[in-house]
């Protein structure tokens, strides 16, 4: 994995003064492909009280001349097992390797902070991104489809992060 990140794109950590991009972000991306549902309604309408007093963290990608760009975030799913979820790049910013970067960061976090299981779920159509978790140490997991693939109409796809390739 390599951790360094280009001099245009600083990653910062959740503060309720960029909550408004968890949410611009997010909405933007799954609008564009799916449609909201009610648990991301009330995840990126809150997301406070429903990722971070739960033990979940939030970052977001600053682009030195675009602004935030990318966020993504891990939500507690409780006995050391968390959700990378909500991770999206504005349209706008799309191409630049803010994905790969900010994911890179997460990956890196989540080894810092001794996480035991994280997992994503997604759907088919999101090819890249599918592609990008792969290349990243994410692998396809049944066991992970059968426990939480049930939280999103849209989940179609379920992976378990296994280390760097």
């Amino acid at each position: 994995m390599n951790n360094e990140i280009p001099a245009q794109i600083v990653i910062k950590a959740y503060n309720p003064a960029l909550a408004k991009h968890f949410e611009t972000i997010n909405k933007e991306w799954i609008e564009d492909m799916f449609v909201l549902e009610p648990v991301d309604k009330q995840v990126l309408e809150d997301p406070q009280s429903h990722i971070i007093d739960k033990g979940g963290k939030i970052w977001f990608a600053e682009h030195s001349t675009l602004g935030i760009v990318g966020t993504c975030a891990f939500w507690n799913k409780g006995n050391n097992s968390f959700e990378l979820t909500k991770m999206g790049v504005l349209k706008s910013a799309r191409g630049l390797k803010i994905g790969e970067i900010l994911l890179q960061h997460v990956l890196t976090e989540a080894q810092t902070l001794g996480i035991k299981k994280l997992f994503l779920l997604t759907n088919a159509k999101c090819e890249s991104a599918i592609h990008l978790y792969q290349k990243n140490g994410f692998r396809h997991d049944r066991s992970i489809m059968r426990e939480y693939g049930q939280n999103y109409a849209r989940c179609d796809v379920a992976m378990l992060y296994a280390g760097p390739r």
